[in-house]
């Protein structure tokens, strides 16, 4: 059972690794809804690109934990494939061999760090500390960050949307998000 479950059979990893593909790429897709830049304020810059895809891999991550070993083993996966994806990525924005393990490790710092504040503030329902790491992430170095209430409000939503889909088709690669053009910005 624990094969099976870690997925170390070729057939296992092979399905593993095509349901954390496709979940990574409903991620992508969701986040580059032009929505999420025109009503929310989300830079279209690649650190904005970069930020909504960390926004939904937390909340994907949000609904796999505490559900199992299988579902962290995707998570897992997941994770892998959005570490594979940002690999590639930088190599084809001209960054070189030397120059990617250092960004890479800034990658995982960034995602594991917005995983935290995210989460907690997510499981506290703070929407006003969700709102302030949004700013503080999306607008490092803005003095006077647009507010983003609205974006928080749409990642709760989508948390709670994500929390009533049932687990065994996420962990077979389907997820599905609510539609950000049903969103109202605040």
């Amino acid at each position: 059972m624990l094969t099976r479950l870690f997925g170390h059979r070729g057939e296992d990893r092979k399905r593993l690794n095509q349901a954390s593909r496709a979940l990574y790429e409903t991620i992508v897709a969701q986040a580059r809804q032009p929505r999420l830049y025109s009503a929310f304020g989300v830079p279209d810059t690649v650190a904005g690109r970069f930020e909504m895809v960390v926004l939904h891999l937390v909340l994907l991550f949000r609904r796999l934990g505490g559900a199992g070993d299988e579902a962290q083993a995707m998570a897992q996966a997941v994770f892998d494939t959005f570490a594979t994806d940002m690999d590639r990525s930088m190599r084809e924005m001209g960054i070189g061999d030397l120059g990617v393990p250092k960004r890479m490790k800034a990658v995982g710092k960034s995602f594991y760090g917005r995983l935290n504040v995210y989460g907690a503030a997510l499981a506290n329902g703070d929407r006003a500390s969700f709102a302030a790491a949004l700013q503080r992430n999306l607008f490092p170095e803005d003095s006077a960050p647009p507010a983003m209430d609205g974006l928080a409000d749409y990642a709760f939503g989508e948390a709670a949307f994500l929390g009533e889909q049932e687990l065994p088709p996420v962990l077979d690669g389907r997820v599905v998000f609510a539609p950000a053009n049903a969103a109202v910005a605040s």
